[in-house]
Formats: C-alpha cells, structure tokens, sequence
C-alpha cells in the first residue's frame, strides 16, 4: 500500500463556507494546516441521489424532524460522551476517492483558506488501497486512524457504461460502502458523510423530489444498479445509529462537474462529455453531435460549491438523514442549453447535431434544495455559465493530462 506524502500548507483560513458568501469572519492570522494526500488516479467520483416518515416534511425544523430514529439512551449517551471525551483535539479527515473530481475540489477548497489549525486531512484513492477489500479498508483505517470520514470513493459512469454494467455497479459499490461504513464503526469514528446521488430516487415520482422520498419506488431502469448501492448507504446509516449511535449521514448532490471531472465521451457524465466533443470538434474542423434530443432536464452543481457545502455538512451538520445539495428548481437547465453554454465557452462555431437514435435517459429528476436553504438561506452558487467557462478552461489547458 503506498503511503500518503505530507504536504504542509500555509494558508489564510477562512471560516466560511463560499468564498462569496462568508458566513463567519475570517481569521486574520495565517494559519498552517496540514494536509496528506496521494495523487494517482482514483476510483472515486462524486456524483454527476427512507421510507417517509409521517410527520417529516421539507418545512419543518431539521433539529426538531431530526429522526424518530433514535437508538437506545445508554448507546445514545455513550456516543454523546465519547464526543464530548475527544473534546478540542484535532481531527483527521480521512477522504476515500480523495483524487477525484470532489475530492480534488475539497483539497483546493481547504488549501485556499477554509481548513482548520485543528484539521489534519487526509486524501486517499485506490492507489492506497482497494476498498472492494474488507482486510485493506480495515488496514487503512488502521494506518491512518480517522476521527472523521468523507467518503466519496465508488464506481461511477454516464448513462450508456451504466446500461452496460449495472451487475458491476451494484456488486462494486456495495463491497465499497459496507467496507468503509464497518471500517469506520470498529475503529471508532466519529463522524462519517457518504456521497450519494440524485439517480437514487424513484423513476415514477412527483417533483420535487426531496430527503424523504428516497426510499418510494424503484429507480430509472437505466443505472438501477448504481441507484440501489447507493440508496443502502442511507439504510446502513440508520442501522448503525440504531444499534450503535454513530453518527453516520450522507449528502446528495445533483449532476456534479468541474477541473479533475472524467471526461471521457463514452463512459464519462454528460456535461464533460460535451465538453470533450466540442473541444475535439473545434480542433478537428466538425460538427457536434449530441447523444439524444437535449430535451431531458438537470440540475448542475459546481465541484467547488459542493465542496464547501461538503465540509459544512462534516462540521455543522448532525442529521442521520441526508440531504440534498442542490442549486435551486429554478436553476435547473435543459442538455440542450448546457451543450449551448459549452458552445459559447469554448468559442465553437460548427454546426450542432442532435442524434435522436441515441436514448435520453431519465427525462428530469428537479430536486428541492428546501431543507439546505433552512440551514443556509444566504450560500451563493457560482452561476451555472461562469462555472462551465472555468471548467472548459481548466480542461482546454489541461487537455493532455485530464482523466478522458
């Protein structure tokens, strides 16, 4: 297993949770805050999404719908005391998938002001350890002994690779999760967040889809693999506060993109995708061709906001259940106007195809970021085209190195 090199960094930290929208001062001493991580390509990506309980809704107070998922008051106080035991002492952060494309947006996110003197964080990929193993997992746990746990390492694809492999996805990711989740539980962290995806949710459903819905009918057809190992992350969460108190939880963002993203045409999401296709169509002279009609519908979240959003949810945020991290319903664009923006981006002038033969996929999955606006009415999104600009920019200058 190869070991994680030190990276010391001197950084001004900042203790808010978007650099355009601080939600505490910044300190105005600088600060060190160390940082371990290991580089290679990962198996991680970071997404492109419980049964409803009666009396939970979007509206309500989070600390007070809060589950009636409680477990049993001497594993409950126990868990309280072993918190309040570790006291001020630091945490290590220890991030599976940590050279992906959410991982790679949290290493910028806490080099650039946001990380803690108190905050040792730790960014691990496959290259350290292949977490299909139960003996590696617990291994790495082991070396590293984690306080807390940010685990976004899975199999991950676009549409057509899922088509293709949905026994994998499941089979892959649920010897993942259930390593990381059991690791994680016998060596005693405090505090794990799972990335999850807005996929997971029922295929038949009414939109909005929030938090409660999870659990209401099967997922797209399409990717019911990936959707169903995913979705047992949340059951394993309420199992092991249940029967353990840990305080397990996850967060599910919408369609995820930024620098570091997969960019490759076939297996890759569809926004890299696309930006892969124009950067080769303007250097070749051709036109684009879109998979599909560009009608379905989605909501994009750039990786450096849900970064941010990440560690507000590993420090604030102490739900079992998860939540959705999303931009707005309104906010949500066609595949058509995301191609258009990547278009205007990256300056091409060809002609525009739309090859019908190819499938859609889901049609439109909106998300309510309801229950994210009660806990942070103020956080600023970067506009959707400002985004897209930086990430056509990052992979134009980046084209021979990027994951395609």
């Amino acid at each position: 297993m190869q070991a994680c090199a030190c990276r010391p960094a001197t950084v001004r930290v900042c203790m808010c949770v978007h650099a355009r929208a601080c939600l505490q001062p910044v300190a105005k001493a600088h600060m060190d805050v160390r940082c371990r991580t290991a580089f290679p390509e990962d198996q991680s990506g970071g997404g492109d999404d419980a049964e409803k309980e009666e009396g939970k809704g979007g509206g309500g107070n989070p600390q007070e719908a809060r589950l009636q998922r409680s477990p049993s008051p001497n594993r409950k106080h126990r868990a309280l005391a072993m918190t309040e035991a570790v006291g001020a002492k630091p945490k290590r952060i220890l991030v599976t998938g940590g050279t992906g494309l959410v991982g790679r947006a949290i290493q910028e996110v806490v080099a650039n002001g946001e990380g803690q003197t108190d905050e040792e964080w730790v960014f691990v990929s496959s290259r350290d350890a292949d977490l299909t193993s139960a003996v590696e997992t617990k291994a790495l746990f082991e070396k590293h002994k984690p306080t807390h746990v940010i685990h976004l390492a899975a199999m991950v694809g676009g549409l057509f690779k899922n088509i293709r492999c949905n026994l994998d996805f499941w089979r892959r990711n649920i010897h993942i999760n259930d390593n990381v989740l059991h690791s994680a539980y016998e060596c005693g962290v405090q505090k794990v967040v799972s990335c999850l995806s807005t996929c997971i949710f029922p295929d038949k459903t009414t939109y909005p889809i929030d938090e409660t819905m999870i659990h209401n009918g099967p997922p797209h057809s399409s990717n019911f693999g990936y959707s169903y190992a995913k979705r047992m992350i949340d059951v394993q969460n309420r199992g092991y506060f249940e029967q353990h108190g840990c305080r397990f939880t996850a967060v599910i963002p919408t369609n995820v993109f930024g620098p570091h993203d997969n960019f490759n045409i076939e297996d890759g999401h569809v926004l890299p995708g696309l930006i892969h296709k124009v950067y080769l169509a303007k250097q070749n002279g051709s036109a684009l061709t879109v998979w599909g009609t560009g009608k379905p519908r989605r909501q994009f979240i750039y990786s450096l906001d849900l970064a941010r959003l990440f560690i507000w949810v590993l420090r604030e945020y102490e739900e079992v259940e998860p939540i959705i991290l999303s931009v707005g319903e309104e906010d949500e664009v066609s595949i058509r106007e995301a191609a258009e923006a990547i278009v205007e981006a990256m300056d091409f002038r060809g002609e525009l195809i739309f090859d019908t033969t190819k499938a859609d996929g889901q049609f439109k999955k909106t998300a309510s970021n309801a229950k994210l606006r009660h806990y942070l009415p103020n956080f600023q999104f970067t506009p959707f085209r400002q985004a897209v600009k930086e990430t056509c920019t990052w992979f134009s200058t980046n084209y021979t190195s990027a994951r395609k």
